[in-house]
């Protein structure tokens, strides 16, 4: 089973090519509304809701999704969390990242202002002109302002301790995670931080390799077959 988180204001469009090419059940994970100063352990729990405690699962999370996955699998031991343009810890940050949270910067622009500049955030995020801007753009426009303040306050103060172990696929033209020094499992050659969508098919091997390679979905098939 696959469980898909997406991106920060993103939604399940971002999955339009690659939920069709995953080897099995897929089920996407909508952003809930933060309740006010919503700490992110109990967010991950009200999403966590989804998911049956006793079932063996990926949970595929993209960007900000990837950080929502691991807070996941802290109370969900049987999910997997595989992150997509995305980090394993707070330490991964990258500079841009932390200066802007070190300067508070982020409160001083309301997300709001990210939809009157749709092309640098095209740059940004590694989208591609055509029909991936188009998403692109849509998706900036119906951005939930609420949600997408909280969720980046969240990620810019997002205490990984014990986050647990996670399987990172990053793509090396990636300007909001780049690679950097820690090693990555799984590095997509020209991917950028849209790569969900522009490199969907490379994922997409990856991901039901991943599957089949899950011991307990294993054994879950195998049990199935001896009735």
């Amino acid at each position: 089973m696959f469980y898909l988180i997406p991106g920060l204001g993103a939604d399940e469009r971002v999955f339009r090519n690659l939920q069709p090419l995953l080897h099995g059940p897929t089920q996407v994970l909508q952003w809930l509304l933060p309740e006010p100063e919503e700490l992110l352990p109990h967010y991950a729990a009200r999403m966590a809701e989804a998911i049956p405690a006793g079932q063996p699962c990926l949970l595929v999370g993209v960007s900000f999704g990837g950080v929502v996955a691991l807070e996941i699998c802290r109370i969900r031991p049987l999910a997997r969390a595989i992150l997509i343009s995305s980090v394993p810890d707070a330490s991964c940050l990258p500079p841009l990242l932390r200066l802007i949270r070190g300067s508070g910067a982020y409160r001083l622009f309301p997300p709001q202002w990210l939809k009157l500049f749709p092309r640098a955030g095209q740059w940004y995020f590694g989208v591609r002109n055509g029909e991936e801007y188009q998403l692109f753009h849509q998706i900036l426009q119906d951005m939930e302002p609420r949600y997408t303040r909280w969720a980046i306050h969240r990620l810019l103060h997002w205490d990984s301790t014990s986050a647990g172990r996670s399987i990172q696929i990053l793509g090396t033209h990636d300007r909001v995670f780049p690679p950097g020094p820690t090693p990555v499992d799984y590095l997509i050659p020209g991917g950028g931080h849209f790569m969900v969508v522009s490199h969907a098919p490379q994922i997409a091997e990856i991901l039901n390799q991943l599957a089949a390679e899950l011991p307990l979905a294993r054994h879950s098939e195998q049990r199935e077959e001896s009735r």
